[in-house]
Formats: C-alpha cells, structure tokens, sequence
C-alpha cells in the first residue's frame, strides 16, 4: 500500500510527465535485480486494473486526470445508453451514448473520455477501456436451439443476449434458468460468449425466483472453509481477564428492542435519571472488532460483501452466524462485550458532556417493537405487567425520545413518515399477505438512542482529525429545488432559498401540507428530488437529518463500514492512539473503503427491492381481475403508476386511457385530456383493476375503473384549443380537424350559438369561446377573467378574415376575403409568392414562435388554475378560484 501511493504520489507531481516502465523504475529508486523489478512491475499492474493510473499505447504510465480521463462505475440504462459515476465523487456524472460504450458493461469500472459539454451544462463522454469487470456470471432464461443457445439476462440493464455453445450448455433444457460463467466478453461487433455452470429450475418453480435474485446480485450464500474454520476459533463465551479490562455494566438495567424475527442483536440501550434531573443515556454495541481482526479471514470476507442483506424469506449474513447471531449477539442475560457512547443530557436536551468506552454488560431483557409500544400506550395491560420491572424506564425513554426528536425536527430535520410493508410467506415461499406496518413510539424510541450516539461519534472523531469513514447525504441539486419550487408553487407554497436551500425549508413545508389533502403529493415529489446516502472519508454533512458531521457506529454486525470505525476507535480509545504509519495507512484506506461499502449497500437494497416485486407480483397474480383502490405515485408520458392501499404498485398504460388523446404535463406531474381536459395528478385517488402480473417482466398491469374524485373541467380557449389540435396531434397535409371545443358549438365566423343546458351549479348555464361557464340568467355574474378572454376573442375575430379557422397574423388566408392580400418586404416592395427575403422569413419565423411560446404559457397557466385550484395571472399572482359563477 505504501508503495502504490508513493508511485501515485509521483504521478501527481506538477513536473511529472508519462514515463515507460524503465524510465518510472530508475526515478523511483527501484532496484534492478529481478525481484525488484517483478515486484515494480506487478504493483503498475494492479494500480492499473484499479484504474488508478493509466497507460497508453506507448507504454507509457501517469494518472487519468492529467490526462482527462476519468474512472468510474457505468450503470447502464435498459434503453442503451448509460452514466458513469466518478469514483472521485466531486466529478458530475458522465453521459454515455449508446454508441459510446464500447466493450462495457453494467457496473464496469471504466475508464472514460471527457467530451465537450452540450448546452444544458450535461457532461458526455466515451468509455475507451473496461478497467474492471463487474460480472463474471449472468442469471437468466435458456433458449435452446439444435447445436447452441442464447440466454437472457434476469438483468434488464444488460441489454444483449449470450451465446452459449452447444457443448456448453451442461444438459440445461430449453426455458430453464441457469447461471452462466462468461467465458469472452462481448466486443465491438460480437455478443458474450459464456458457459452454463448452474441450473436453477424453471422460472414457477418453488424458490427459484428468489435464487435467481441471490445469484444475479452475486449475494453469497455460503462462507468459504477458511472463513468458517475462523468463526469456529472465536470462543463462545466472555473470558473473566478481558472482562477485568472493561468498564462493568452487568448491573445497570440494560434492554435490547428489536423485531421478533431479530437474530443479530447489536445494540442495547438504557436511560436513568440524575439527582439534577439530567438524563443519562447509554448506547451499547457489539464489541465485533475484538473478534474481528484487520486482515483476518473474518475480516476479508465481511469487506467483500459490506453488509448484511434482509431478503423476505432469508438473511445473508456479512459474519457467519456463528459470530452474527452468537458471540456477538447481545442476547438476553449473559456477558457480552460491547463499546459504549454514554451521553449526559440536560432536562432541554442539550448534550452536557459524553463519554466512549470499552465495557461489559448483560442485558435485563429481549424486548420486541410491539412490547414495548403496549407498555408506553398502556394498550396490553398483561404485557405491562410481565415487564413491571422495567416499564417505568421504557416511559422515561418515550419521553426523552420525543424531547430528542422535537429537538431534532426544529433543526430541520426531513421527515416523510411513510410506512413499511412485510411480506409473509409461507414455507414453499408463496406470498400470505402483505402487512403494513406504521412506525410506533417503540421504533421512534430505538431511532432517536441511535441517531444521537452515531452524531456524538462522528463529531468526536472529527474534532481529533483522524481518519475516518462518515455517512454523509449531500444537498439536492438546484434544479432539482427549483422544479420541486414551480411545482408547489400551484398549490400556494414556497420554497426559500432554493439556491442554497436548507433541509430545513423542506420540513417547513412538510408540516405545512401536513394532513391536507395535496400532502402526499408533495411528499412523493419532494422525496424523488433528493440525492442518495453514501459512505465517505470527508465529514460533508447529513442534508435529511440536517446534521453536521454523522456516521455509522451502531450496526457493526451487519455492515461494515461501522466495524471500521469500531476498529479505528478501539486504537485511539483503547490502545493508546494511531501512529503516524498507521495514520497515513488508514488515510489511504478509507476512500475505497466508502467507496465499496457504498456500493455494497445499493446492492443489497436493489436485491432486497427486487425480491419484495416479486413476492408482491406473485401476491397479485391470483387477485387477477379483482378491483382495488389506490393512489396514482408517479406520472409519466406513458401512463400513471398507482400504488395500491396494501404497496402494491402497477402501471396504467396511457393507451388504457381511451376517453381521450392525454398529454404530459411535466411541470405539472400530471396527464390532462386534450378534448375533455380531465386530469389525474400524483396523489389522485383510483379505482383500478388487475390486468396482469409478470414476474418475468416484473410488472403489473392495471386497467382504470373509476377516479375516485372528479376535477372541474379545464377552462381553455378556442385559442389553446387550436393549438393543442395543430401541434399536440399532427395532421396530415389537407386533413380537418372534426374536433370541436367540448364547451359550447361555434360557427365559422367565431360567433357563439348559444346551447343552454342544465349544468351541474344548480341554473342554466352555457360556457363561452374561452370555456369559462357563464350563468345564462346573470350575464354580470361572469369573472373578470372571463370578459378579458372574450374581449380579447372579440378582437381577434375582428382581425380574421371570414372563413378563416386560425388567425390572419403570420399570412393565413381565408376562403374568401384573404386571397387579396401578399406580404410586402420592409421597403414597401410587394413580394414574390414563390420566395421571401431572408430578414422577412425570419421575422415571421420569431414572430410565429413567440405567439407559440405565449399560447403555451397560456395554457400552462389554465391547467394550473383548475387542476390545483388557484387562478395564476400572468404577473404570478394567485387568488382561488371561485367554485360557482354566481355572486355572494
């Protein structure tokens, strides 16, 4: 490692230039003798596949970005293109043509080059060599033909099937899924070549579903022999000598609080009171880096795989249960050792002072969520006095939780408060039902001990400027605020700041729409604008819990970024500091170990995402035809993704939506009809039904019944209406629109035939040309909006030559009074009708596209008057609208 960062370190040098082999040997001091120089040889070899220098075709070697080049992992898009994500993660993300990628694919680590940025600020570039293969195997199903096959991936973003040799298809039949080694991967002009090593079954049977997913993510099931000859060297009890050189806590009434399936019990909590009416708050974890050793077996296969991974009908563990669910577990009435962040606490909640320290504790009781939410709301009066002994303390801790959330809420802490599902199973793995959990004080309680001990952690360890692994959560990007602003704005909000927004505007603005009927709207877009958690060496800040500085130091059994830093907090705490090797060690250390840790976890939460669709498709199959209802979570140009009351979540196709030709309005989020101008917006509630569930496309179709709350009808001109028709739906050359505006029947010449009829405000009512209802027995009852826009048609049809069905402003002609009239250049000569001038076309060009852009503002503005129910005028003022036409 020391020798790999001194040639780094060189390379970076501003007077370095690209060096051959021998040339970089003699600079660096390397001896000659044959040991030295394989040794030189294979350390370039391995910076090279990590893609941290580079040589060219010259043989030459240097660092990628002085040579603009970039190195980072391609996610790939399952329409063709991809984005390569830096590993130096103050680089934006990179563009990937379909054309560009080259020999990669998904999860490559690649090495890419920059090309010159588009207008819109987005970066391109082209990946020009695969550093490092991310998949050696591939899940999918076989077709079998007479002397080959091909297989499809399970993994939709590898978007080309595999040959497979027919001498390599190890008796795997036709529809079966196997997992297949690549043997070449694919180039230029020729697709993967691959063998087939393992045969799962076929796709219905029993448990072959939720294997696919382990093999696919590459999720080990088994340890290796080294690894669990290790586990069975650690000893399963506590030894009396290590206990001597802990602080004792045996006799402090210490509980652990978990889910009743928990296994990997590492954290304890208990709260008493000072005679000054302090809090005293204990956090206890599992003390895993005393049985986990850097460099061990142990430690190296916890590494490869970053964290444990909760499947819905299995664990996988990152420590073999031996050490996950044993020694190391926090189990009820025995020693256990563990790393305690004891924290003081005024009666407002201000930390006084803390203290980290080795100890020893045996917890009182194993209490589950549900326990202890019956204790504290006193709902299961046998369950509070089974626990009479410690009920009293687990009131004091909801008390002092809620102190600690308050605290943290007024910070500006972001809090969606969405629920969680669990899927029961049964033991073949078919779905029973789906349970919906809401989170209670016993899981708020467990939250706040937590976040407070992994915030007093982080911010210890950052004051002694040592090296370390933080969780950060960057700010959201200003675009992304800025569109997030223009969206709540329709519903009469405000973001402040958006340049340099603040999380806590963002709570603000949760609490305002808090039980209004546009607060799940909100909160679903609100949430998909925000950037993901990761892992880093710098302390960058938590934008969700507003926080400072933060880590992870709680879960040390189960991931393993918190075993690094119970590790680097044992050396400073325990044995006496890090030296100044060890120091510079761990600085090297901790931007790869982030770097995998934080790629692990996405791993693991898309295997976790991906089994619970499954589960839930498979749930779905048998309601086929069933209606529910649901509320519409995402809106995009092809149709309205519905989440049902029970999380299920399926698509209804825009082309189910036969009433009408729908639009997308992007700003909007929503769908509006072109013709009857009816609108379904994110948060609308549905009644659909189920069409079809795929698990091989991991999809549910829904078809619509009923939305469950009409809106007003859009008022819009004939104006708009002539321009959704001409340019929302191209026509062919000569065709008639046979559509008309649904508002009220119209002549050529623009005059209204009025059609009373019995509307739904209760009086005869008709609407005008520009679609605002009017009260046929009140002509003074109409808006000043409406006189505007008919006063403004009025003059319009003045200007328009008779017969004319648009405008005569851009050179129109109608039928009769129009033929006369040509178009004159500036100097008053007549011109040609075969050709214009140049400055004269485009002069009508700009003024044809700033007529456009007026009539798409305008319109913009009439559907978010009456789909939100605010009136915009055009200077942005906003006043409600009023829901009859009568006067009060």
């Amino acid at each position: 490692m020391e020798g790999q960062q001194q040639v780094v370190d060189f390379m970076r040098e501003q007077v370095y230039r690209p060096l051959l082999f021998d040339e970089l040997r003699v600079a660096l001091s390397v001896d000659a003798t044959p040991e030295a120089i394989a040794w030189f040889r294979s350390l370039l070899a391995e910076l090279e596949m990590e893609g941290v220098i580079v040589r060219t075709r010259t043989d030459r070697y240097g660092v990628p970005e002085r040579m603009d080049l970039v190195v980072g992992h391609l996610r790939a898009n399952v329409r063709g293109f991809g984005f390569v994500i830096p590993l130096d993660r103050t680089l934006p993300d990179f563009y990937i043509a379909a054309g560009d990628l080259g020999e990669a694919m998904d999860g490559d680590r690649v090495l890419v080059r920059k090309m010159k940025p588009v207008p819109g600020g987005k970066r391109e570039g082209e990946i020009i060599r695969v550093v490092k293969r991310a998949h050696k195997t591939v899940v999918g199903v076989l077709s079998t033909f007479r002397t080959y096959g091909f297989l499809k991936p399970d993994d939709r973003r590898l978007t080309q099937d595999i040959f497979i040799p027919g001498d390599q298809l190890d008796g795997a039949a036709d529809g079966q899924k196997v997992v297949a080694e690549i043997t070449a991967y694919p180039g230029v002009h020729q697709s993967a070549t691959a063998k087939v090593v393992e045969i799962l079954g076929f796709p219905n049977d029993p448990g072959v579903d939720i294997m696919s997913v382990v093999r696919k993510y590459g999720l080990a099931e088994s340890f290796p022999a080294d690894v669990l000859l290790a586990a069975e060297a650690v000893p399963h009890v506590v030894s009396a000598d290590e206990i001597a050189r802990r602080r004792d806590l045996r006799s402090e009434m210490i509980v652990t609080i978990d889910g009743p399936d928990a296994k990997d019990l590492d954290d304890a909590v208990h709260l008493r009171v000072l005679d000054n009416g302090n809090y005293i708050l204990g956090v206890h974890i599992a003390d895993v880096s005393y049985y986990v050793r850097e460099g061990s077996a142990l430690d190296r296969e916890a590494y490869r795989r970053g964290t444990s991974v909760y499947l819905v009908d299995r664990v996988i563990p990152m420590l073999p249960p031996r050490l996950s669910n044993g020694i190391c577990s926090l189990n009820p009435k025995v020693d256990r050792l563990t790393l305690t962040c004891e924290m003081e606490w005024s009666p407002d909640y201000h930390l006084v002072r803390h203290d980290i320290y080795a100890s020893v504790i045996r917890t009182t009781e194993r209490m589950t969520y549900d326990e202890v939410r019956d204790i504290v709301t006193g709902e299961d009066e046998q369950v509070a006095k089974r626990y009479a002994e410690v009920a009293p303390m687990f009131h004091r801790m909801a008390k002092f939780a809620m102190g600690l959330r308050e605290r943290r809420m007024k910070r500006g802490a972001v809090d969606f408060g969405f629920s969680e599902t669990k899927i029961k199973v049964d033991e073949a793995g078919h779905p029973l039902a789906l349970i919906k959990r809401e989170r209670s004080i016993a899981e708020m309680i467990i939250e706040e001990f937590m976040l407070a001990a992994n915030e007093t952690i982080a911010e210890h360890f950052f004051w002694m400027d040592i090296p370390f692994i933080y969780r950060v959560h960057e700010a959201p990007e200003m675009e992304k605020m800025t569109a997030l602003n223009e969206f709540v704005h329709n519903f009469g909000f405000h973001l402040k700041a958006v340049g340099n927004i603040h999380p806590r505007a963002l709570q603000d603005l949760l609490e305002s729409v808090r039980g209004r009927k546009e607060e799940t709207v909100i909160s679903h877009v609100m949430l998909r604008q925000m950037k993901q958690a990761r892992y880093a060496a710098q302390s960058m800040g938590h934008f969700g819990l507003a926080a400072e500085h933060y880590t992870h130091f709680t879960s040390p059994i189960r991931r393993y970024p918190d075993l690094m830093i119970h590790r680097i907090l044992r050396e400073v705490i325990i044995e006496g500091g890090l030296s100044e090797e060890r120091t510079a060690r761990l600085q090297a250390m901790m931007p790869e170990v982030a770097d995998q840790t934080s790629r692990c976890e996405r791993t693991a939460v898309d295997a976790e995402r991906e089994t619970d669709l499954l589960k839930k498709i498979e749930y779905m199959q048998d309601k086929v035809g069933e209606e529910f209802e649901g509320m519409i979570s995402g809106v995009t140009g092809f149709g309205l993704f519905v989440q049902l009351d029970n999380s299920v979540e399926g698509l209804i196709h825009i082309s189910y939506l036969d009433d009408d030709y729908y639009h997308y309005q992007e700003k909007l989020h929503a769908l509006i009809g072109e013709r009857l101008h009816r609108v379904y917006r994110i948060g609308d509630r549905l009644r659909i039904r189920v069409m079809k569930a795929s698990k091989e496309n991991l999809t549910i179709d829904f078809v619509l019944v009923e939305k469950l709350q009409e809106d007003d009808p859009i008022a819009l001109g004939e104006e708009i209406h002539s321009h959704d028709a001409t340019l929302q739906r191209p026509r062919k050359r000569g065709e008639v629109s046979s559509e008309r505006p649904s508002f009220g029947k119209f002549t050529r010449d623009h005059k209204k035939k009025e059609t009373p009829s019995a509307g739904k405000y209760g009086k005869s009512e008709t609407a005008n040309r520009d679609g605002v209802r009017r009260d046929t027995k009140s002509d003074g009852a109409r808006s000043t909006f409406g006189k505007r826009q008919e006063e403004s048609a009025a003059k319009r049809t003045k200007s328009t030559p008779r017969g004319s069905l648009l405008p005569a402003k851009g050179g129109y002609r109608g039928e009769g009074g129009g033929q006369g009239m040509e178009r004159k250049h500036d100097t008053g000569h007549i011109a040609s009708t075969g050709a214009s001038t140049k400055d004269g076309t485009r002069d009508q060009e700009e003024r044809k596209k700033a007529a456009m852009k007026k009539r798409k503002d305008r319109q913009l503005l009439q559907d978010i008057s009456h789909t939100y129910g605010v009136q915009v005028k055009e200077k942005g003022e906003k006043k409600p609208l009023p829901r009859t036409d009568k006067r009060r």
